[in-house]
């Protein structure tokens, strides 16, 4: 029984060096530095965001290093690796992430990062580099979509049917919100912006019982 359990602790033991080179964590680092500019790179291309959040791409590159430093660290020693997952086990992030497509790109640095710090680098750059590849086409042929706006008009009641005969001019709209207000109404239509759209605005900023006419940025997927 003895001679098991000695055999058991041996093997798991021999997994871990029992030196930490500094050429191999400056190598890992390096490697883990390279993958984030592609990372960064590719983010940046595929960005459909309203507001371009630099926080964002500064994390991606540090939570790579960070990441391939961990691993590195914890690949050299069973001390170090257990001492590192109970300081690790007491962190919490509470950073609320509102795009998916974020929470993956972070998804995709750390695995970056543990691959870099394992010594996998080649594995590490092809993988890094097909999924960029593979991302950055489906982005281009069927996730990219055209810029999405809000139209808000306000406008008096009297004026409704002129109003509708304006906006049938718009070929792809869909209705988000209305409201009255007295003898005013407000409406706000989801469009994808064009020269119908300025031509629609022109004329109704022209309508003296038109009380004002917004486009403003915004982003959501609902398949128009």
């Amino acid at each position: 029984m003895n001679s098991i359990i000695d055999i058991i602790k041996k093997s798991v033991v021999e997994q871990f060096d029992t030196s930490l080179d500094i050429k191999d964590v400056m190598l890992s680092l390096l490697v883990a530095f390279l993958i984030s500019l592609l990372i960064v790179l590719v983010y940046k291309k595929s960005f459909t965001g309203i507001v371009y959040n630099r926080s964002t791409v500064l994390t991606i590159m540090l939570l790579t290093m960070a990441t391939s430093m961990i691993i590195r660290t914890i690949n050299s020693n069973l001390s170090l690796s257990l001492g590192m997952v109970g300081a690790l086990s007491i962190v919490r992030f509470r950073t609320a992430i509102k795009d998916p497509v974020d929470t993956a790109f972070l998804f995709w640095a750390v695995t970056a990062g543990i691959m870099s710090g394992t010594g996998l680098y080649l594995i590490s750059i092809a993988g890094s580099l097909g999924i960029a590849v593979i991302y950055y086409i489906a982005y281009l042929t069927g996730v990219k979509t055209k810029k999405q706006y809000l139209l808000i008009i306000s406008y008096d009641n009297k004026l409704t049917v002129k109003v509708n005969e304006a906006l049938s001019k718009i070929k792809k709209k869909q209705l988000k919100s209305k409201s009255l207000n007295g003898t005013m109404t407000e409406v706000t239509y989801q469009v994808v912006y064009g020269d119908s759209v300025d031509k629609v605005m022109e004329e109704l900023k022209n309508s003296v019982k038109v009380k004002s006419v917004n486009l403003v940025s915004y982003t959501n997927d609902f398949g128009m």
